[in-house]
């Protein structure tokens, strides 16, 4: 009898052996998957690689897995509470300042030297940029994603959007549902049936001809977030733990191998099939990669996701993507006078060297080091750079000559106003 364990003692000694949570450390290979996601995308938009668009998917399902665990721990920590206001702060102070100065630099850039379309569309924009409704403007007013993204140049925040609004809600669920002995449970099942309802929706509203109202729609998209927030609620991290780490590692290979032929592969409007289940499960397989990558990141696959360069442009991504796409519309190959790989190499390069400037100088010294941003003061500062923004919005000239010489009738078709030029695709 004395050399038996009593169950009572067995139970907290697996739980004190179970692997921590992925929120309570920092996982490197994430940081270098989210540089090949804006890598991607960064080569769709300038017309070299068709299915780049799908780093969004990518995005979207990261942002779920860590945000979530994030939110799961504190409740864990405080019985369930969670502190919204503090989380929607540190939201803000993470997002809002790298998006206020890229708004502040291009409506000067356009009224200067852009094209008249292209400003007066900003101008058309930026209202709905501000309110985090970027998306359902574009679907409002009929704006056809894979048509006309080249005169929006706010038009690649539609996933910026999508993910502020949720952002916004997800935590009001978590909140609700993470109480009790099986909150974990509870936010599994809210995040498996949002996810199947958003791939229902997708399906019924699918319309061929334009495919718009579903590829950014914040409902018919919101099962890439919910498939990354289920990988890290405890049910899914449980199941996730079972394997060894060398079995997630090869796991997590044979996944990157089927992503990266779907990636190769597939060609945007001209792919039904992704608004009928492929986006959903290729959402589905990143959620697993990333589970994996957070169960064995130290596995050779692990090791090369995790190399500095690739972990440079994760940490750089969001300001990247903000950043790229204006770039892109202003220095056009009109205005350069050139085309191809030699336009694209200096876009990219302009957008990288952007990026890094609003990392250094806007981005971490108001995230980490501006005791200012923080509480009431930060509401205040929030609130000023609203205030700013619009004044600045309400200052530019709305242009009155017409469209310049863009020709009417392709914009009144839907085709494209510049040769080569590809639609916005989306977010960090």
């Amino acid at each position: 009898m004395t050399s038996r364990t009593p169950p009572c003692h067995r139970r907290p000694r697996s739980r004190a052996a179970a692997p921590s949570p992925p929120a309570d450390r920092h996982i490197a290979p994430l940081d270098g998957l989210r540089g090949l996601a804006v890598l991607g995308v960064l080569f769709f938009h300038a017309g070299h690689f068709s299915g780049g668009f799908l780093g969004v998917d990518l995005f979207f399902v990261l942002s779920g897995f860590l945000i979530t665990g994030l939110l799961l721990r504190e409740a864990q920590a405080h019985n369930g509470r969670i502190d919204l206001l503090g989380f929607w702060g540190r939201r803000a102070r993470r997002l809002l300042p790298a998006l206020a100065v890229m708004i502040a630099g291009t409506l000067p850039l356009l009224w200067a030297f852009g094209p008249l379309p292209l400003l007066r569309h900003a101008l058309d924009d930026t209202p709905w940029v501000l309110a985090n409704l970027t998306n359902w403007h574009f679907i409002a007013d009929q704006v056809g994603y894979w048509q006309a993204g080249d005169t929006r140049v706010f038009g690649h925040l539609w996933s910026i959007a999508v993910e502020e609004q949720f952002y916004l809600l997800w935590p009001l669920v978590i909140g609700l549902a993470a109480r009790g002995r099986h909150g974990g449970r509870c936010v599994a099942a809210v995040a498996v049936t949002g996810a199947a309802l958003s791939l229902i929706v997708m399906i019924a509203l699918t319309n061929p001809a334009d495919t718009t109202r579903v590829y950014e729609g914040t409902d018919t998209r919101a099962f890439s977030l919910l498939l990354g927030a289920l990988m890290a609620t405890a049910p899914a991290s449980r199941l996730i733990n079972r394997l060894g780490e060398r079995a997630a590692g090869w796991a997590a290979l044979i996944l990157t191998c089927g992503i990266s032929t779907y990636w190769i592969t597939v060609d945007g409007q001209s792919s039904p099939s992704l608004f009928h289940g492929g986006l959903f499960l290729h959402a589905v397989a990143a959620a697993l990669l990333i589970a994996c990558l957070a169960r064995a990141p130290h596995t050779p696959l692990g090791q090369i996701l995790g190399t500095p360069g690739l972990r440079w442009f994760g940490l750089i991504s969001y300001s990247l993507y903000l950043w790229h796409w204006p770039v892109y519309l202003i220095l056009s190959e009109e205005r350069l006078g050139m085309a191809g790989w030699a336009r694209t190499a200096l876009i990219i390069g302009v957008s990288i060297a952007a990026a890094a400037v609003s990392k250094a100088l806007v981005e971490d010294p108001i995230r980490f080091r501006a005791p200012w941003a923080k509480g009431r003061a930060g509401a205040c500062a929030l609130l000023v750079t609203f205030i700013a923004l619009v004044a600045l919005w309400a200052l530019i000239p709305e242009p009155r000559t017409g469209l310049g010489t863009v020709d009417v009738t392709r914009l009144a078709s839907g085709a494209p106003t510049q040769p080569g030029a590809c639609p916005p695709g989306g977010a960090l």
